[in-house]
């Protein structure tokens, strides 16, 4: 982000508070505009929000034309809308965030369609020399369990070759990015006489770790399903822990909403019906090692049906 929108935001930080008439959330004004250090050069940064508990509140209650009753009732009316998924009532609250990620972790991110996003182009502005490059704990084998993450970690001294290999490169494609702009940064070639390729087209040999920055807005509905998904141990560690920040956010705005949306999403299960049946058959006295077996559930859904409830695996016979 150039050097004037930084100073707008600075402007921003350190401006006097000022009055409005629409509900706030003293715990988030305080977070406004304040940077969120991310991974090794990027942030989440609150830019903006609408609505609280209350507005959840107002927005399921409004066909009775009453106000909020009590933060008791409140608490309870939100845990009852979480529980039985009436969502369009999370709808009425947003957040808009500035957001700086690497470019892979945004092509991830992006696959959550449901929100507003103006993201920094490179057509025509120059990309910094900014480029992620994991901590050593970070570097690890493919999961030989899992396509689609991590399994052991490498040992140091390789770990050290491979985030060594990832930062030549880096370099090595910036520095032919920037022979190709020829452009000192204010239009002027810094090569007389040589071209200044196009931006949209120096910007293509650029690799998936470097940096790019977007504004992105979305209901408290559709956060908390991404929150869902990449709060989960299971998703790759560099969109967690933006989500981990975010969620912090989440539990100042709507503290009741997030009570329930941590009892019933992410501390909850769901249960398929085949599984409610064995549950039934459970709590009647039934053996697992014998119920599991003779239901017609995929051997995955039965390990995952014991992971459900930690009973561990089938006892050996």
């Amino acid at each position: 982000m150039n050097d004037a929108h930084q100073q707008e935001l600075q402007a921003l930080l350190d401006a006097e508070p000022t009055t409005t008439r629409r509900p706030t959330v003293p715990s988030l004004e305080e977070r406004l505009f304040r940077p969120v250090p991310i991974l090794d050069h990027g942030f989440v940064r609150l830019i903006d929000y609408m609505g609280d508990d209350a507005a959840i509140v107002q927005a399921a209650r409004v066909s009775y034309g009453a106000g909020t009753k009590s933060v008791r009732n409140d608490r309870g009316l939100i845990r009852y809308l979480m529980r039985h998924r009436h969502t369009t009532p999370f709808e009425m609250c947003e957040i808009k965030l500035h957001v700086k990620l690497p470019i892979f972790v945004a092509r991830q991110w992006i696959r959550h369609r449901t929100a507003n996003v103006n993201e920094y182009s490179a057509r025509y502005s120059i990309l910094d020399r900014e480029f992620y490059l994991p901590a050593l704990e970070h570097v690890s084998v493919q999961s030989a369990t899992n396509r689609q993450g991590r399994g052991e970690n490498v040992p140091e001294h390789k770990a050290k070759a491979v985030i060594e290999a990832l930062r030549r490169d880096a370099m090595t494609v910036y520095d032919t990015y920037e022979h190709l702009i020829n452009d000192a940064g204010d239009g002027e070639p810094i090569r007389e006489g040589e071209p200044q390729l196009a931006r949209e087209l120096a910007r293509m040999n650029l690799g998936l770790n470097y940096y790019t920055q977007w504004y992105w807005k979305v209901d408290l509905h559709n956060l908390l399903h991404f929150l869902s998904l990449r709060m989960d141990p299971h998703a790759q560690f560099e969109i967690r822990v933006y989500a981990d920040a975010i969620a912090d956010m989440v539990k100042d705005w709507v503290p009741h909403a997030w009570g329930a949306f941590a009892d019933y999403r992410v501390g909850g299960s769901f249960f398929a019906r085949q599984e409610v049946e064995i549950l039934k058959a459970l709590l009647r006295g039934g053996d697992p090692d014998e119920l599991l077996p003779a239901s017609d559930l995929s051997f995955r859904e039965r390990v995952e049906f014991r992971k459900k409830l930690e009973i561990g695996p089938p006892k050996k016979k």
